[in-house]
């Protein structure tokens, strides 16, 4: 799985594989999202805001489980 850097001011860096969405914050700590569509995935990417998208689409909506 590659992790793709990200210009964010909170997230160093996203991955994505199987379902299962990552992501490497700049404060330290890697977390798994599961069961993210790659719909979801790309436009995650494609947000103009990577954190802000995060937060309102992501978080509270799939598990998240920090494996670092």
């Amino acid at each position: 799985m590659n992790m793709q850097p990200v210009s964010s001011s909170n997230i160093s860096s996203i991955g994505y594989e199987n379902g299962i969405l990552y992501i490497r914050f700049h404060a330290g700590g890697l977390y798994s999202y599961s069961g993210v569509p790659e719909s979801v995935y790309n436009s995650l990417m494609s947000a103009s805001s990577h954190g802000g998208y995060l937060a309102a689409h992501i978080k509270g909506v799939y598990p998240y489980t920090k494996i670092g």
